[in-house]
């Protein structure tokens, strides 16, 4: 089953549908994702606050598949957002993953609280993007506004957005402004933890094309240009989640789904998040 790509605005292509690891296991990350690359996946997402980016490189090594046929993203921890601090963590997740180059690195948090400004931290992953180690970088939960201020204050545009979207979240505010720069929307927390499982207009949809609701959540997204990335550990959800290219939601499905936005979170909200890990 071909999964389709996207361009970033860097030229680098990123398959539409991956594979995420939060919250899984240290110890199960090694099978976990072995068991997604032996499903179709080719796009890996981690992060170091993960604590499990040791397991997707060995994996990796693992795998027998060609390092270049797999698209591996992480994220710097917010520990480290000060200059200095985020090239040295980024050196720990080159060692973790023992790889030569990552794909894409984000930044995690924009901490809009905190002593450091995120202007500064991007600055640092320019200087890691600029040494060919990570082909691409970006960023994680920004808002419009921080948006605007990196793309008028620093030299490169980032290539991607990852923000929380679901059906109950649509999120086009952030997605508009990624789209006017270039930025390509990553979806996490793309089932709101399953709560949106339950809506009967999603249900409706699903019977229709013989599809699980999940199935139905996933390709909505995909329609709607988002990147994607499931997480599971059971090889049926992992294999099903997999299973999205085979039909398609009308314009007025994806309409229907759309419109039950509640901009209702499952995660903090980044303007008021400031979380640092002891």
């Amino acid at each position: 089953m071909s999964v389709p790509t996207i361009d970033l605005n860097n030229g680098v292509s990123i398959p539409q549908l991956g594979f995420g690891v939060f919250q899984i296991d240290p110890d199960e990350t090694k099978d976990a994702t072995l068991q997604a690359l032996e499903v179709g996946y080719r796009h890996i997402d981690t992060a170091q606050m993960y604590g499990n980016e040791k397991g997707v490189g060995e994996a990796i090594a693992e795998s027998g598949i060609a390092r270049d046929e797999i698209f591996v993203t992480s994220k710097l921890n917010n520990g480290f957002h000060a200059h200095d601090d985020a090239l040295e963590a980024f050196d720990g997740t080159m060692d973790k993953l023992g790889l030569e180059k990552v794909d894409l690195f984000l930044i995690h948090w924009p901490l809009p609280g905190i002593d450091v400004d995120f202007v500064e931290t991007w600055k640092a992953l320019e200087v890691i993007y600029a040494t060919g180690r990570a082909r691409s970088i970006g960023v994680s939960n920004f808002q419009p506004s921080h948006i605007r201020r990196l793309v008028q204050e620093t030299n490169v545009v980032p290539a991607v957005n990852q923000i929380e979207v679901h059906p109950f979240l649509t999120q086009d505010d952030v997605r508009a402004v990624n789209t006017e720069h270039g930025i390509a929307t990553e979806a996490w927390s793309p089932i709101a933890k399953g709560i949106v499982l339950d809506n009967p207009v999603i249900q409706g949809i699903a019977t229709e094309h013989g599809k699980t609701t999940a199935q139905v959540v996933l390709r909505w997204h995909v329609q709607r240009g988002d990147i994607v990335f499931p997480k599971s550990v059971t090889r049926s959800r992992v294999e099903e989640n997999f299973d999205i290219f085979d039909f398609e939601l009308s314009d007025s499905e994806v309409g229907f789904i759309s419109a039950l936005n509640k901009d209702e979170r499952t995660g903090p909200n980044p303007d008021e998040f400031n979380y640092i890990p002891s």
